[in-house]
């Protein structure tokens, strides 16, 4: 029996001296020899009684290694669960206590935090640093470079994704084989990804889009990536001559287009740049192309689904869409109340089915079934409508997730914080537009009545309990938060208001 990811992402490279990833440096590294390091990666999951099936919680920073591991666990049949290099270690224990995490690797500088974790959730720890040593490095340089790929089917786990709603704590999307495949399998066909493309890669690797889009479609095409340890314009200015595809979210485009280096010239060679993880500001599509004359192709996808929509390749790339469906996936606008299909032009619930969906939430049967739908429809909680041509339209949520610069954040977790800071009565926490993350965090306070708030010293109290793209960047100070008749907070009211905070 086959391993149906690892054999089309992986096993078609082996033996092969073509190279994988470039590093900024100039320094390569072929398909062989990562499948190697994976191999050996693989053998030390064994010899530390990881087994099929078990969880391992990553959170280490973008490097050859930490993408090596990925590759190890599909091919040890093990769930890749990666986690955001700037969470918290309160926030890291919820994920491996839930997951039920058989091992966690982490950076040195974490592992006196993370240590008493492991030992609470009866998970082994082992780090892994981002020039690539660390214990399990060390342990992993003695084991062979050779492995056994474990048979897996389409339908086993590969990897658990934790994804944030408004209420309840993060629930953990289960991926199968066969939802990263068939997307990635996708995406190659319609974005015309071969072995001659050399995609600039400076988005992280915890994320749907940087490891399960980006990483999966290059390993699938053959595709050369030119590898950024993390976003950086300089970088990406100077290794574009190289490359022939970019993908990123809108924060890359605008600190691109900010800088006077970026010109036409700079771009003549390019054949797709690719945009996603946040809504791209119509100015920001128009700017680009009036620059370099290339039309950023918007896409939508979510962590649940990965890729669902897509502008198209050859036609027209609508600026304020996401294109239309991609082949193979079905999706319908809905009403939220009895979840019928709605007429073209209306506005509802987008909802979705194909074989990129996943698996449903990880012990979690009733949020599961809240979801998605005994037909196979999920319900992406986005709100959409699709135009006369066929091109869908996000045109906001009807949950109260905040996503800024392509990560996911759940207000009701720094409302818990807010509200128990003194001086505070209540809070709402609403997500408003900003230029360069696409939205950000903004925290609207009552006053209890005891005092002035101190509004510096409530950001730094609660920083250290969240993650930097979580902090509030701005708090504001009302007198009462808007309710409706049911005494209901109106966010829609509240981010209307605040809505030219950040970009009049």
């Amino acid at each position: 029996m086959p391993n149906p990811l690892f054999d089309a992402l992986f096993g078609q490279h082996q033996g092969k001296s073509s190279v994988f990833l470039q590093m900024a440096d100039g320094s390569t590294i072929t398909h062989q020899e990562f499948l190697e390091l994976a191999a050996q990666y693989a053998n030390l999951f064994t010899k530390l009684d990881v087994r099929v099936g078990h969880r391992v919680a990553v959170q280490i920073a973008k490097s050859p290694q930490s993408l090596a591991i990925y590759a190890a666990c599909v091919q040890a049949g093990i769930v890749f669960l990666p986690l955001n290099t700037a969470y918290t270690a309160d926030e890291v224990s919820y994920f491996a206590d839930n997951s039920g995490a058989a091992l966690i690797l982490c950076d040195e500088a974490r592992l006196e935090g993370l240590t008493p974790i492991a030992r609470a959730c009866g998970a082994k720890l082992e780090t892994l640093n981002d020039d690539g040593r660390g214990s399990f490095s060390d342990k992993a340089a003695s084991m062979a470079v050779e492995f056994e790929t474990v048979d897996r089917t389409a339908d086993d786990l590969a990897a658990f994704l934790y994804t944030s709603g408004t209420t309840g704590r993060s629930k953990g999307a289960m991926l199968t084989q066969g939802n990263l495949l068939s997307n990635a399998r996708t995406l190659v066909g319609e974005w015309k990804f071969t072995a001659d493309d050399a995609l600039l890669h400076a988005l992280p690797i915890f994320h749907t889009h940087g490891l399960f889009v980006a990483t999966n479609i290059s390993l699938l095409a053959g595709s050369k990536i030119l590898f950024m340890p993390k976003f950086d314009v300089d970088g990406l200015i100077e290794l574009m001559p190289q490359a022939t595809t970019m993908m990123g979210v809108p924060t890359f485009y605008t600190r691109l287009l900010g800088d006077a280096r970026f010109t036409r010239d700079l771009t003549q060679h390019m054949r797709l740049f690719v945009s996603g993880s946040a809504p791209l500001l119509a100015e920001t599509h128009i700017q680009f192309e009036e620059l370099t004359g290339h039309r950023i192709l918007e896409r939508y996808g979510m962590t649940e689904t990965n890729m669902n929509t897509s502008n198209p390749y050859d036609g027209e790339r609508r600026a304020g869409t996401v294109g239309f469906p991609l082949p193979g996936v079905e999706l319908k606008i809905t009403d939220n109340n009895s979840g019928k299909s709605l007429p073209q032009g209306e506005i509802g619930d987008i909802e979705v089915r194909g074989p990129n969906v996943f698996k449903g939430y990880w012990q979690m049967p009733e949020k599961t079934a809240e979801e998605l739908r005994a037909d196979g429809f999920f319900i992406t909680g986005d709100l959409g409508q699709i135009d006369e041509d066929g091109y869908v339209h996000i045109v906001g949520r009807n949950k109260d997730l905040i996503i800024s610069g392509g990560y996911n954040i759940y207000p009701k977790e720094i409302e818990l914080l807010l509200d128990d800071e003194a001086g505070v009565l209540e809070s709402a926490v609403i997500g408003v537009p900003h230029p360069d993350f696409g939205e950000t965090v903004v925290g609207v306070l009552v006053e209890d009545g005891q005092g002035t708030l101190d509004l510096d010293a409530i950001k730094q109290n609660i920083g250290g309990s969240l993650a930097r793209f979580k902090h509030p960047q701005r708090l504001v100070v009302v007198t009462e938060l808007p309710r409706n008749t049911m005494g209901k907070v109106q966010k829609k009211e509240l981010r209307e208001r605040y809505k030219d905070m950040f970009t009049s």
